[in-house]
């Protein structure tokens, strides 16, 4: 839909190509191939949390409508993982900002402080617990009814430590490739644009090594705008000691 489109037909142009390349301008869903179908579909579709402002539903159109049947769909396989952190400091300073703001009660805005992820980088050294697989895609099978899932999964202490939020980062797959070709967006690897998403919750949960907490996520696109995201995470922990038990449940707008 940008103009850079006509640049990159010059570019296309002086590189000798222009009778190998057709630039079309416009939405998919809008604009009409020259071929009844293609071999390859290549995209770069993932937004924040994978599905935020993600352009997957138009890739699931273009497949539906434009793949070959022994097509092929770089990338194909998506993951989202979801991880417990201790985020105290920046907690504090983020929700608990609005208890004093210079001399005045703000706290009506703590829950809509709560209710907004956070995109930021996380250091691997504040993740507590293992990582856990929430969510796979097969961009051969994925419908968009399934972007509104549930998914339920455990979080187990790696250390005694408190878990102040929940991290989320994708890993994304080229299957097809000769060599299959993986990357992260986790804490754990390089630096990406993508981040990683935290969701703060409204309990401090202490751990001790070992222990699981059990969680579920909600995902469902929002009903105004497909691109937004309501999120929904409950989690509970069931321990031994009376005065750590924590269960709540968490609303989340991407918006």
């Amino acid at each position: 839909m940008s103009t850079i489109i006509f640049k990159a037909r010059e570019i296309v142009k002086i590189n000798g190509l222009a009778d190998k390349i057709t630039l079309i301008q416009g939405k998919m869903e809008e604009i009409e191939l020259p071929y009844e179908k293609v071999d390859i579909i290549i995209s770069e579709w993932m937004g924040y949390f994978l599905l935020y402002e993600s352009m997957l539903d138009t890739v699931l159109y273009a497949r539906d409508k434009y793949l070959k049947k022994d097509g092929l769909i770089f990338p194909d396989k998506a993951t989202i993982f979801v991880a417990g952190i201790e985020d105290g400091e920046y907690k504090e300073e983020k929700i608990g900002f609005w208890d004093n703001v210079y001399g005045f009660d703000y706290t009506p805005l703590k829950e809509t402080a709560l209710s907004e992820p956070l995109v930021d980088t996380v250091e691997m050294k504040a993740v507590v617990t293992d990582p856990t697989a929430v969510l796979t895609l097969d961009l051969y099978k994925v419908q968009p009814s399934d972007l509104a899932f549930s998914c339920p999964f455990d979080l187990v202490a790696r250390r005694a430590d408190f878990i102040h939020a929940l991290v989320a980062w994708f890993d994304i797959e080229f299957t097809a490739c000769h060599k299959p070709i993986r990357f992260s967006t986790g804490p754990h690897t390089k630096y990406t644009h993508w981040k990683q998403t935290v969701f703060y919750l409204k309990d401090v949960l202490t751990v001790e090594q070992g222990e699981k907490v059990e969680c579920s996520l909600h995902n469902r696109p929002n009903e105004k705008n497909r691109r937004d995201l309501d999120i929904k995470i409950e989690y509970r922990l069931d321990t031994q000691d009376p005065t750590r038990q924590a269960e709540g449940t968490c609303l989340y707008k991407m918006c």
